[in-house]
């Protein structure tokens, strides 16, 4: 196959465009790579543009590995011809070369091969030819008592299944059906007998149906997982006379016979490969199809509140004090240098609040604390108020930024490798407590080092294809990290292996060469670092800086390969590049015109004026920080009406999840987001977003809340 034409065929792209792509990703490129420095070769493709030629690519590949393998085993079994090897190799999907291949498939002994070896071939063969007279004489002459055939009826049944297996085989039948599922099929679920009680979570689903494939998502998340915990029975599909019609109409032998009686066994064979045969393969396709497109849609919006969870706003380099709160156990304090360094940790109570004030007091002066992180878990709250009672006594309150933050897999990142390397001195109470800290400081550095799933921003995130769900995170905390750029000083090896080109290996020889040779003064310098050659080092070196390097340009994102023409361009202007970078009224007066070669194109430089007028720009948001209303502390205080301000902390397909500071998230549905009608949440709002909601109604027994975003009434 033709990758390149075929891909631009199906996404509508240029050939030259996708036949650069795939050159480049054959050759190692990364995505984020070829989006940001190979823009002449790609026509200016983004990142999602040639993640999508990626994904082509590879299923066409996948297509083509099929295809051989199935070649090879009809070969193998001398049972390819000329056109049955041309129809597979005219396929252009995983289920065009499966019907094709399903007359052929090995399989084990069925009716209709029981009844060929039986002799009964030439019999259906009649039928299926109209040939009635020939019907009854081949009836008449296959029964022998004693043989298997011993009644014409006997004879006509087997005959019946050999028909029933070449409909079930029917590529045009096949198509037909598949295509009424997809319009037609309803998804009915049902309890199972004796599982009222024990399945009482999923009791509107007891006795549910609507059309299969406009179903929303977590509705069939939540009804597939019914079925696997033998809670509810779940099926799909159409109704059954129109199915059967649906048969009829396409199978050709049936609307070309003539003859009653062989019309009336090819029909009673049509029903029986519906409801024995095409039903079940049908139905089981289906419901493939729909856990696929849920999968597809749960992973979509677990993806899209990640990228927005990493690239939160940082505080950036300040000095912070960080606190896990607890009741029994008590709040747990970490001090940390402005880098992230753990500098002092300590231990103080909530139910010895004048002493906890006046430690936190102590800690904040000897340490020069500049804000405070809160843990937004049990006693989140109330720790936020100890801490702000404190600076308000110390006269503080302006001058010290006190957050409640985030701690959703703070525990999971405590216990584990990377926790122990990081801090092999300290328990896992202290390591919560810097994880903390420093997801306020740099929300990406630090939350790269902890499993996606246990961010709480996910749907379903259990119940989809692992494999895709892995590789779909990977891909967006790879183009997070890569997007905002990473300090090769300061970085952990965790940060590092997300950069293009570079993995765990190489990340981790990074360290190691800059922990017995001192910071990295140029990126020249990594070549130097074991196992990363210069390969590695083209994909990468664009995406790392080095701040206070002797070369000016390494602290910018542009890279190593261009610096000539940058070094041409401040000859020609009479720049000094180290007073020039940052001045954007100074770079841009340049005449990109005269710089233009094969190689380096107007898209590139005009990056590389902008990089030049602000190096190194992060592109997340300025920092600000979320208030709670102070009267409102738990569930019970809530009352309908109320509005309050609150943080969106999850985002999915039905709604928002959002944190009024009570230790119960409530839920903005979908059709209570906006005034107009709201297709998908992420239309309104983002994760980590600053909102304003009114209180619909709160059921304390069963910690919900339900939450509105309208300017009227609900």
């Amino acid at each position: 196959m033709n990758y390149p034409e075929q891909i631009s065929h199906d996404l509508g792209l240029k050939k030259t465009q996708a036949a650069a792509v795939v050159s480049l990703l054959d050759e190692g490129a990364t995505i984020w790579f070829i989006a940001r420095y190979r823009k002449e070769k790609t026509g200016s493709l983004d990142e999602v543009a040639i993640a999508d030629i990626q994904d082509r690519l590879e299923s066409l590949k996948k297509l083509d590995t099929r295809r051989n393998a199935i070649l090879s085993s009809l070969t193998e079994r001398d049972l390819l011809n000329p056109d049955l090897e041309a129809a597979m190799g005219r396929a252009q999907t995983l289920t065009e070369l499966e019907d094709l291949y399903e007359a052929h498939r090995p399989k084990k002994a069925t009716r209709a091969s029981k009844a060929r070896d039986l002799g009964l071939s030439p019999l259906a063969n009649a039928i299926l030819a109209g040939q009635g007279r020939q019907k009854d004489a081949l009836c008449r002459e296959r029964v022998r008592p004693g043989s298997g055939v011993d009644t014409p009826d006997q004879a006509l049944a087997g005959a019946r299944d050999i028909i029933a297996e070449t409909i079930s085989q029917d590529l045009v039948v096949r198509q037909a059906l598949r295509s009424l599922f997809r319009a037609r099929a309803v998804i009915r679920s049902g309890v199972k007998k004796g599982k009222t009680e024990e399945g009482a979570k999923f009791r509107d689903y007891f006795d549910w149906s609507e059309p299969a494939f406009k179903a929303p998502s977590h509705r069939v998340h939540a009804m597939f997982r019914g079925l696997a915990l033998g809670i509810l029975s779940v099926r799909v599909l159409p109704e059954e006379d129109r199915a059967l019609n649906t048969v009829h109409s396409r199978f050709k032998p049936l609307e070309r016979c003539r003859d009653a009686g062989c019309r009336k066994q090819i029909l009673l064979a049509a029903a029986d490969a519906y409801k024995r045969l095409l039903s079940k393969s049908m139905e089981k396709e289906a419901m493939g199809k729909l856990k696929q497109n849920a999968d597809l849609r749960a992973i979509e919006v677990f993806s899209s509140n990640l990228n927005a969870l990493l690239l939160s706003p940082p505080l950036g380099e300040k000095r912070v004090m960080a606190l896990d709160p607890g009741f029994r156990t008590g709040c747990k304090v970490a001090c940390l240098s402005a880098q992230g360094g753990l500098e002092a940790h300590d231990l103080v109570y909530l139910h010895q609040p004048d002493k906890a004030k006046q430690r936190l007091k102590d800690l904040v002066s000897a340490h020069k604390i500049q804000a405070v992180a809160v843990g937004n878990g049990t006693a989140g709250r109330e720790t936020q108020a100890l801490v702000r009672e404190m600076a308000a006594s110390a006269g503080l309150l302006k001058d010290l930024d006190i957050v409640m933050t985030d701690e959703s897999g703070a525990s999971v990142y405590s216990a584990s490798q990377t926790a122990r390397q990081e801090f092999p001195d300290y328990d896992i109470t202290v390591r919560g407590a810097v994880s903390i800290g420093r997801r306020l400081m740099d929300p990406l550095a630090e939350l790269v080092k902890i499993d996606p799933k246990a961010m709480g921003v996910g749907q379903y995130q259990h119940d989809v294809d692992q494999t895709l769900l892995h590789q779909a995170l990977d891909h967006v905390v790879k183009g997070c990290v890569n997007q905002v750029g990473v300090e090769v000083n300061t970085a952990s090896p965790e940060l590092l292996a997300q950069v293009s080109g570079l993995n765990q290996t190489t990340a981790a020889n990074i360290v190691a060469f800059r922990d017995a040779n001192g910071p990295f003064i140029d990126r020249k310098q990594l070549l130097k670092v074991p196992r990363l050659g210069p390969k590695a080092f083209e994909q990468a070196a664009g995406f790392l800086r080095i701040r206070n390097g002797k070369n000016p340009l390494d602290r910018s994102g542009i890279h190593p390969e261009s610096y000539a023409v940058v070094r041409t361009m401040a000859r020609d202007m009479g720049w000094d590049l180290e007073a020039v970078m940052g001045r954007p009224d100074k770079v841009h007066e340049v005449d990109l015109s005269a710089y233009v070669t094969q190689d380096t194109g107007l898209p590139t430089l005009e990056d590389i004026l902008a990089e030049l007028g602000s190096p190194g720009r992060d592109p997340r948001q300025p920092f600000q920080g979320v208030v709670f209303d102070d009267t409102v502390k738990e569930i019970t205080d809530l009352l309908p009406g109320m509005q309050l301000p609150g943080i969106v902390t999850n985002i999915t397909a039905f709604g928002a999840f959002v944190d009024l500071g009570v230790h119960q998230d409530g839920l903005v549905h979908i059709s209570q987001m906006a005034d107009r009608f709201v297709k998908d949440p992420h239309e309104v709002v983002r994760l980590r977003q600053q909102v304003r909601v009114r209180v619909v109604e709160v059921d304390v027994p069963r910690k919900r809340i339900s939450l509105s975003m309208k300017t009227q009434g609900p």
